[in-house]
């Protein structure tokens, strides 16, 4: 399979390809990326979550047991619980956030989508984000899927990028433009 980006060069890319290429095979793209949606905002929202996938504290045996629990509590599909053993079982549960994001790709490139990775300093309501893809879809003139994230420290607007397109009309960058502009 040919990946755009260099995805298979990096390890996130290599795993992410794995997991894209058997759902592919099993007709459970969607499945799977849902759950990857839900183990997405898991890491977003659970402090305890993130810190079984970065704690280096946190024993091979003990992240075996503790994904697989997590993958049964939140009703993972099987490929993602399987993902989620072979990332603890190989000590990568640290490179969860980055197979994330390449998969989507993958799977957008799929579907014959470019990916926008969208950071906002709050969430977006569904409204905006459909009206997001709108005037990305009249901008680049095809179908864009969206990587939501959410980074409080912008402040607020928006930074998109889109492959190497970066389009920041963030209000720190804005603020520094002007405070740069102020000094001379």
């Amino acid at each position: 399979m040919e990946n755009s980006g260099g995805i298979q060069a990096s390890l996130a890319g290599r795993y992410a390809t794995a997991l894209f290429d058997l759902a592919r095979d099993e007709k459970k793209i969607e499945a799977v990326q849902a759950s990857l949606s839900a183990l997405k905002a898991a890491l977003a929202e659970s402090a305890e979550f993130k810190e079984l996938t970065v704690s280096p504290l946190i024993g091979r045996d003990a992240a075996v047991k503790a994904v697989a629990a997590v993958a049964q509590s939140m009703k993972l599909d099987p490929l993602t619980g399987n993902l989620l053993g072979v990332l603890a079982q190989n000590r990568r549960l640290g490179q969860l956030g980055p197979v994330i994001r390449a998969f989507n790709q993958l799977a957008a490139a799929h579907r014959g989508e470019t990916t926008a990775e969208v950071t906002s300093a709050h969430p977006l309501d569904d409204d905006q984000v459909a009206e997001l893809k709108k005037n990305l879809r009249a901008r680049m003139g095809r179908d864009i899927a969206v990587d939501l994230n959410v980074d409080p420290s912008i402040l607020g607007g928006l930074v998109v990028k889109i492959g190497s397109q970066m389009i920041d009309g963030s209000i720190k960058t804005k603020l520094n433009t002007l405070a740069h502009a102020m000094k001379g």
